[in-house]
């Protein structure tokens, strides 16, 4: 009998956890809101093929790691640092533009654009590397000046794909049903990590390194077609009736406020500004495992061991676990508060960077950054994929989800500078021993993070009472109860 292909072979484990996870939802007890068989069908249909082009937007936006690390000697961690740097400044920075549009256009136009955008970008890039790797051209101002900048375009339209999917899924969905919606953020996080590691491994296996950036760049194009007819930004848009979904918009029916106004009260919320640190914590911390690993892997010399050569499924099933985990336990047991279960996964993150330290030696390091990946990928899900629509409620949900991942990636730059610029490369990059500072850079933010969480343990989004004719205003994002009150 011949033998399973490697592609479902490294897929199946992932189809086997999904079908064990629905089994253990179908039988989870309902929140029951009202909702008709007819709403839930067509609500399906709208947030799944809106999920997959998330994460197949992370698929043309990790695949530069496999594609740099494919080249030799033609880049270097450096260089890698150098274009990963440049693409997430511009990509937490768009958001103070992109969060805005999003709120003013529909999460589903600007996933189109998203989309659309990104493969046009992932094309442009392919086509550079193959003249690097079939024509010999030297690009002006060097491969990776050109990189940098075709990259930066790119994360700029991968920017809009989380304010979109927040941004329509706000419309959708109650707060008492988001914790387990924050879990499945987190399961489409993970799949988009799978399809960026694996697949593309797979990929510069099979055919010349190029088409780590013309796969995605297709299979996008032909999700722009999907979305197109299918993702609307509300039910009311499909002849379902809207529903107060009890955010921080409840009860607003004021006009849309501008960009100054919405970030200034979301600032000024003490609760949305511990969510900024903590998910800048989250992005270095998330960043810093996953892109720094493979190439730890490959240079000392371990890539062929499990863990380093099914990383992406492993991120995958960990990231599946966790964003599931932490959306159950939040729904289930916190009454569907975020900061408590950010706090119980930043101590398994915690625990994990202390563990690092003396195993950088070890094979069991590879099943403890995989049990970390668990842990932060939970964090991110819950804190940029359900806390922002509660606070910033589904009216400003793209401001409030462009803030909070704006964060999330200015933690990654700062992860991408630093340990580009501290961990070895060429002969030194060889020895485990070498690279003693990437676990120490884990800890100091893992704490943080753990402290920074428990600031937030009792913190509720607060829905603007519905208005009486002489009543006076009230902020559409006041202060949640925080601290240590009941």
């Amino acid at each position: 009998m011949p033998s399973m292909p490697e592609w479902l072979q490294k897929l199946l484990p992932i189809l086997i956890l999904l079908a064990a996870i629905g089994l253990v939802f179908a039988r989870l007890p309902k929140v029951e809101l009202g909702h008709s068989e007819a709403f839930k069908r067509r609500r399906f249909f709208n947030w799944f093929p809106l999920g997959m082009t998330y994460a197949f937007l992370y698929m043309g936006r990790y695949n530069v790691n496999i594609a740099t690390s494919a080249m030799g000697n033609r880049t270097t961690n450096a260089d890698f640092g150098t274009i990963f740097f440049w693409g997430t400044i511009v990509y937490g920075v768009a958001f103070l533009l992109n969060g805005p549009l999003t709120d003013r256009l529909g999460g589903r136009k600007t996933i189109l654009l998203s989309a659309a955008g990104s493969s046009v970008c992932n094309v442009l890039m392919g086509a550079v590397v193959y003249a690097v790797l079939t024509q010999n051209w030297q690009p002006p101002g060097g491969l990776v000046a050109v990189l940098s900048v075709l990259y930066a375009a790119n994360m700029y339209f991968q920017s809009f794909g989380a304010v979109s999917i927040v941004k329509v899924n706000a419309a959708w969905f109650h707060v008492r049903e988001r914790g387990l919606l924050g879990g499945v953020f987190g399961i489409l996080i993970s799949l988009g990590v799978y399809f960026a590691y694996d697949w593309s491994a797979l990929i510069v296996k099979a055919a010349p390194t190029y088409w780590v950036f013309f796969v995605p760049a297709a299979i996008l194009l032909a999700f722009v077609v999907l979305d197109f007819f299918v993702i609307r930004d509300t039910p009311g848009d499909t002849g379902h009736p809207d529903f107060d979904t009890a955010d921080a918009s409840s009860g607003d029916t004021g006009p849309q406020l501008g960009l100054k106004a919405v970030v200034s009260r979301m600032l000024r919320n003490p609760t949305i500004v511990v969510i900024l640190l903590i998910e800048f914590c989250s992005g270095y911390m998330r960043n810093a495992i996953m892109q720094w690993y493979p190439k730890f892997a490959k240079a000392t010399g371990i890539g062929g061991t499990f863990v380093a050569s099914n990383w992406g499924m492993l991120l995958c099933v960990a990231g599946i676990t966790g964003g599931m985990f932490a959306g159950v336990i939040s729904d289930r047991l916190f009454d569907s508060r975020r900061g408590p279960v950010s706090a119980v996964l930043y101590a398994g993150m915690s625990a994990g960077a202390v563990a690092s330290l003396f195993l950088i030696d070890s094979m069991m390091l590879g099943w403890t950054v995989i049990f970390m990946s668990l842990c932060v990928i939970g964090v991110h899900g819950m804190l940029s994929g359900t806390a922002s629509m509660d606070f910033g409620g589904k009216k400003n949900a793209g401001v409030a989800v462009g803030i909070i991942d704006g964060a999330v990636y200015l933690g990654t730059a700062a992860q991408s500078l630093l340990l580009g610029s501290i961990l070895p490369s060429g002969e030194a990059a060889k020895s485990a021993a070498n690279w003693s500072n990437w676990p120490i850079a884990l800890v100091p933010l893992s704490f943080a993070g753990l402290l920074l969480a428990t600031r937030v343990w009792n913190a509720r989004p607060q829905p603007k009472a519905a208005p009486l004719p002489t009543a006076a205003p009230v902020e559409t994002l006041p202060a949640p109860r925080t601290g240590t009150e009941g």
